[in-house]
């Protein structure tokens, strides 16, 4: 009885099991199909999970696809001012759980910091830190070359990495930079312009990411018939300008010699075309490296107003002219002027020259004569018509950010009259530079600009296109040439005689511009003065015009304000020009001549076509110092012939077949340029001075094109203490 009862429970207690078997089961295919069915689930917050979107976040993987910011170019399209390139940032894995982690923390910083110019000290405190799982190395790490990577990556370091990124690279340094600007990276990690053209042209520039969206399997690699998703990236625009590289490089140069003899507290020199507008060249100094960033003035001296000084008799004159009411003939008392209000006097102490012409007023640079041009013979009234149609009342609109407003003083009697000779307002030097092309231009007055195109590198689509645009016609055809034969006299015979440039006609008109200190009136002392000169060449047809302007050089009596202006000014133009294949002046009485023997130099025989030893035989029986390129009949040489050069100058000859690579170690930056122009070669010249290391190796053939890095230092020279003047003498100054 027992037995059948005991049987009979666990009867019913497997078919209880099997009910619940049973239940389970068709529950659980209930839900595969529900799921199936409706291909969701509830999640744990209670809402229905889409097993589907789920299941694609699971397998679906992105990545950016990055582009470059657009390129700046030169205007020959060819020399990128500034360029992005691939550059890297140094890792370091320290957790220990991680199997390529840094093993030997005084082993990795010893090989590591001379590679990053880092203390070895550093490097170790930052590898040494604690619970972290991966260290980088500030600034130091960041912006790595390949070379640099290659470098570091064969030292075999154990947990030792790299993360790629993009530098923005100025290949030229210290080049145009107030011009150019920099960028730096965003909180999104974007290059964004921050100064110049970089944040002007900010919003072509900038480049669009891309992505990539693919299905992936658990490890992460592409499934092959996954699902695939790509958005493009997108370069940024590039912009072409009108600077021309070798005449920036040969006006930095300039500059840094002057910054190195006369150390001024700031400089700036601007190069156009009289016939476009366009800026060939524009510097300053101070200036920086937009590559590291060490900015110490942000301020572009171009585009900043100040008192232009003797500049301003330019225009003055030439409204004069364009009157009727200039007669350079006349006569006028030179020395003191008096006006209501005050009194004028000229530059040499109010001494003047006597009784002069108003010719040679301009050519002495004369405040008398400017006054009673602006009070006697036009009027306040039209001499103010004439600041306006010369534009020197208003911005340019040039396509630079940080244009400064000028301010015409011309209120008072006195504060109209000494604005005719450029004291009291305050003008730009970029100001004078679009007023001058007028008088270069025939009349036409072309707005300043440096921004030629921006284009699409993809579709080549012009986005923006700069033709060049007449500002205003304030004078005649016939005024300007008038105006350029007195500029002409000024630098032949006047003020500008530290100009003249052998071999070329040069008009202009000298600047020396006093330097306010508000309420206690205008700084006294030696130099203490901005030194300017603004000229066109050549001056019966202008090609180019240089304005330089500096600002309280270091001088030491007798030095003259005009030497460190001749000295930047003289060497761009005259450099510039030759360039430019504008070639000199013959003198007329030397044409019969093969070569004039003075006791500064003479004019260069033509000795192409002779075989090299004949002709180095023939120069260096003149003094000469020969290089040749090669062996074989001469086929060009630098400098021209009939070109002024100096005793001992360095002569290159260029010959038949590949052109061979000298030892330039020593050379000028002008014996260096003499080879680039004659080889058609890129220079890359770093620093001032003499040269102390090229990047093309002696001996190597040179063809057309080639990059030609050339680092140049000044040698170091003791100077000697010398006696002051009893009192402070007082510069000759217009």
């Amino acid at each position: 009885m027992k037995e059948s009862n005991k049987n009979s429970h666990i009867n019913v207690g497997a078919a209880i099991l099997m009910l619940l078997f049973v239940l389970l089961f068709f529950a659980f295919i209930g839900r595969f199909f529900y799921i199936e069915w409706t291909q969701a689930v509830s999640g744990s917050d209670g809402e229905k999970v889409d097993l589907m979107e789920l299941g694609k976040d699971k397998w679906t993987r992105s990545k950016i696809l990055e582009a470059d910011r657009g390129t700046i170019y030169d205007r020959t399209g060819e020399n990128a001012l500034a360029t992005d390139i691939p550059s890297f940032t140094l890792r370091a894995i320290l957790d220990e759980n991680y199997e390529d982690h840094v093993k030997d923390v005084s082993k990795t910083a010893a090989a590591l910091a001379p590679i990053l110019e880092m203390e070895q000290s550093d490097v170790t405190e930052i590898l040494s830190r604690e619970e972290l799982f991966q260290v980088e190395f500030g600034a130091s790490g960041k912006n790595l070359s390949l070379t640099q990577k290659e470098e570091i990556e064969k030292l075999d370091l154990p947990g030792v990495g790299f993360i790629p990124t993009k530098t923005r690279l100025y290949p030229n340094e210290e080049f145009a930079s107030h011009l150019l600007g920099f960028t730096n990276e965003n909180e999104k990690g974007v290059q964004e312009g921050l100064l110049g053209l970089e944040k002007e042209l900010n919003k072509y520039l900038v480049p669009q990411e891309g992505k990539e969206t693919y299905q992936s399997d658990r490890e992460g690699f592409k499934l092959p018939y996954g699902n695939e998703n790509i958005t493009p990236s997108k370069s940024g625009n590039d912009v072409y300008l009108t600077i021309d590289q070798k005449i920036q490089v040969l006006m930095e140069n300039a500059l840094n010699e002057a910054q190195e003899k006369y150390n001024p507290e700031r400089m700036t020199a601007i190069v156009a075309d009289p016939d476009t507008g366009k800026i060939l060249a524009m510097g300053n100094r101070p200036t920086f490296d937009p590559n590291l960033r060490d900015v110490s003035n942000y301020t572009n001296m171009a585009l900043t107003a100040f008192e232009p000084g003797s500049t301003m008799k330019v225009f003055t004159a030439a409204a004069a002219i364009e009157e009727g009411v200039y007669n350079g003939d006349e006569l006028f008392q030179s020395g003191q002027y008096s006006v209501p209000g005050g009194r004028v006097s000229d530059h040499n102490g109010g001494e003047g020259w006597g009784m002069i012409s108003f010719d040679e007023g301009i050519r002495q640079s004369s405040n008398v004569a400017a006054s009673i041009l602006v009070k006697e013979k036009l009027g306040y009234d039209k001499y103010e018509d004439y600041l306006t149609k010369f534009g020197l009342d208003a911005k340019t609109g040039i396509d630079l950010p940080g244009e400064a407003s000028s301010r015409i003083t011309y209120s008072g009697e006195l504060e109209r009259i000494t604005t005719g000779f450029g004291q009291g307002s305050t003008i730009t030097p970029i100001q004078q530079v679009q007023a001058i092309t007028a008088i270069a231009n025939g009349g036409k007055m072309m707005q300043p600009y440096v921004i030629e195109k921006i284009v699409d590198p993809e579709s080549n689509e012009v986005k923006l296109n700069h033709e060049p645009k007449v500002a205003g016609e304030p004078i005649s055809k016939e005024t300007a040439t008038q105006t350029r034969d007195l500029l002409r006299t000024v630098v032949t015979d006047g003020t500008g005689t530290p100009y003249n440039i052998e071999g070329y006609e040069i008009a202009g008109k000298t600047g020396t511009a006093q330097i306010s200190e508000g309420s206690k009136g205008y700084m006294s002392g030696y130099g203490n003065n901005i030194f300017s000169f603004i000229g066109m060449a050549p001056a019966d047809d202008p090609e180019l015009i240089v304005y330089v302007a500096v600002d309280r050089p270091e001088l030491e009596y007798p030095e003259l304000g005009s030497d460190p202006v001749s000295l930047i000014f003289n060497t761009v133009m005259k450099n510039s020009l030759q360039y430019l294949n504008i070639d000199p002046i013959e003198k007329e009485d030397n044409t019969s001549e093969e070569a004039e023997e003075t006791e500064s130099g003479q004019l260069l025989k033509d000795v192409t076509g002779m075989s090299v030893k004949e002709a180095k035989k023939q120069l260096e029986d003149k003094g000469l110092s020969v290089i040749s390129l090669g062996e074989g009949e001469v086929v060009g040489q630098s400098p021209r012939p009939s070109t002024k050069i100096l005793n001992g100058e360095r002569i290159i000859l260029q010959t038949e077949g590949n052109a061979t690579m000298p030892d330039i170690t020593g050379w000028s930056l002008a014996d260096v340029m003499k080879l680039v122009e004659l080889v058609e070669l890129k220079p890359n010249v770093m620093g001032s001075g003499y040269v102390v290391k090229q990047g093309i190796e002696t001996g190597s053939t040179l063809k057309k094109d080639d990059y030609l890095v050339a680092e140049l230092k000044t040698p170091s020279s003791e100077t000697e203490e010398e006696e002051e003047p009893e009192e402070e003498p007082e510069p000759i100054t217009d």
